[in-house]
């Protein structure tokens, strides 16, 4: 394309932008949560009904499905109804929904689809404090601020085709297909502060302790703590958590404590939302796989597997990962794609095509057929050796082991990998009864209890007494009460 022709390009889409303006213009009205203008003309209400119905399935799908407890769903339901009933749009069909999901975790979609995780329920404390998580997001929704983020995206795009024009770069087309991520990146530092505001003024006219969200916060900033700590990292956990798509703001608590004004009087209701989660499963679902220690057991597909002394073992819904503070990593996951050849083939002309491998050979592991072989990647511009391993489980599935080491921890690892490997088995129908989920179990204080005598009964290996202290809301120093109903953790 010429000059001439780039310029007379350009000059089209000026023309069109100006065309736009005065219906650009009409699209401005006032939001009656917010009291300021809304400009979103890329996205009616009605389109955000649209976009939260199409995305739905695809959140339950991310994020582990619907938990299992039609009365913890109508419970959560009820608390967000009589939330959505005091905002300014009570016309609109909110739904709520529980995932099934350890993940501590909130967020929602355009049209009134509000979602929050069984992780997130077991470290609430009150009926009040959860009203605060769902009013919250109810505050993200009636502020409309996805359908802000949209119409910015869109504008940036618009911005960049006009650059495209004088350039010669065609990407406009490009912004239209933006998905489900959009809805779960972080909230800007003013949206959050609105949500939190609106969130205080659906708890104070539901009839909430409004001061119950400054606790519930500080739970959140515990709990992610207490997981840097046990990851050994000194920067974000891990484990993605609400911090994942709420910003970590320090100021947030003393702010909704503010905004509380120290509280209104009203109930939190603290032995309703008790009673509601005892024996709610904590911590991996078995028909997700689960950890138990150094062991991943999955009963449902039927094996299990331990890694290394040292390694600390994540399950996710895409893959199983185990990590070590050395630098080395495993992963464990099965092919995407059902493969009918032999497992040597799979590797060399399907899962590692790219690689240049060394030592590919068929082996034997209990009594499946496998195959190995090693290569070299560059990860985070570090230079580290892989070793592949693929087992036929069926007809269908196909486990892969992918080991991870920089080159001066290979040999030494190699034992410890090896036993991983060849521990790969199938679980008998004996294991298949006994691996239970961890559940929440309440226990009243009695007269002589202390934090620190409660904590031995939690079944959970890491850092039992913190976190005790952490589901329970406790804050440095301070005493459970006989009298008082507590959670603990048992198989």
């Amino acid at each position: 394309m010429n000059l001439n022709r780039r310029v007379a390009r350009l000059s089209r889409l000026l023309a069109a932008a100006l065309l736009l303006t005065p219906w650009l213009g009409a699209c401005v009205t006032t939001n009656p949560a917010t009291g300021k203008e809304d400009f979103t003309p890329f996205m009616s209400p009605a389109e955000e009904a649209r976009v939260g119905a199409e995305e739905h399935p695809k959140m339950l799908a991310q994020f582990g499905g619907v938990y299992d407890d039609p009365e913890v769903g109508g419970y959560v339901a009820s608390i967000g109804g009589r939330l959505a009933a005091h905002s300014e749009r009570p016309g609109l069909e909110f739904r709520f929904t529980v995932l099934n999901s350890p993940v501590i975790n909130a967020f929602a979609l355009p049209g009134g689809y509000v979602y929050i995780s069984r992780g997130l329920m077991a470290l609430a404390n009150s009926e009040a404090e959860l009203a605060s998580v769902l009013a919250h997001e109810i505050g993200h929704v009636t502020a409309r601020h996805s359908a802000q983020r949209y119409n910015q995206s869109i504008f940036l795009g618009v911005g960049t085709a006009i650059l495209g024009a004088v350039v010669g770069s065609s990407v406009f087309n490009q912004v239209a297909n933006i998905g489900g991520e959009l809805y779960l990146k972080g909230y800007s530092r003013s949206q959050e502060h609105q949500a939190d505001d609106l969130g205080i003024r659906y708890l104070r006219g539901a009839g909430y302790d409004t001061s119950a969200a400054a606790d519930f916060l500080r739970s959140l900033q515990a709990d992610s703590e207490l997981k840097r700590q046990i990851a050994g990292a000194k920067g974000k956990d891990p484990l993605a958590d609400i911090f994942a798509t709420h910003p970590r703001t320090a100021d947030r608590v003393e702010r909704a404590a503010s905004a509380a004004g120290g509280g209104n009087g009203a109930p939190r209701l603290r032995s309703r939302f008790m009673g509601e989660i005892d024996g709610m499963i904590f911590g991996d679902d078995p028909a997700e796989g689960l950890v138990r220690d150094n062991v991943f057991w999955h009963p449902n597909l039927g094996f299990t597997f331990a890694v290394p002394e040292g390694f600390k073992l994540v399950n996710t819904r895409k893959a199983v990962f185990a990590v070590a503070k050395n630098g080395a990593k495993i992963r464990f996951d099965s092919s995407p794609d059902q493969w009918n050849g032999g497992v040597m083939r799979y590797i060399s002309d399907k899962w590692a095509a790219k690689l240049r491998l060394r030592d590919l050979e068929p082996i034997e592991i209990n009594g499946m057929r496998a195959a190995t072989a090693v290569s070299e990647v560059i990860s985070d511009r570090k230079k580290m050796d892989l070793r592949l391993v693929a087992v036929r489980f069926d007809r269908r599935t196909i486990f892969r082991f992918l080991f991870m080491t920089p080159p001066r921890l290979t040999s030494s690892l190699d034992l410890g990998f090896r036993r991983t490997a060849f521990g790969f088995r199938r679980m008998t129908d004996d294991e298949k009864v006994d691996i239970r989920p961890q559940r929440i179990r309440l226990v009243i204080v009695r007269a002589g209890d202390t934090a620190e005598s409660l904590s031995r009964r939690m079944q959970v290996r890491e850092r039992p007494l913190d976190l005790f202290r952490v589901l329970n809301g406790l804050r440095p120093g301070q005493k459970i009460q006989p009298g008082q109903r507590v959670k603990i953790v048992v198989n």
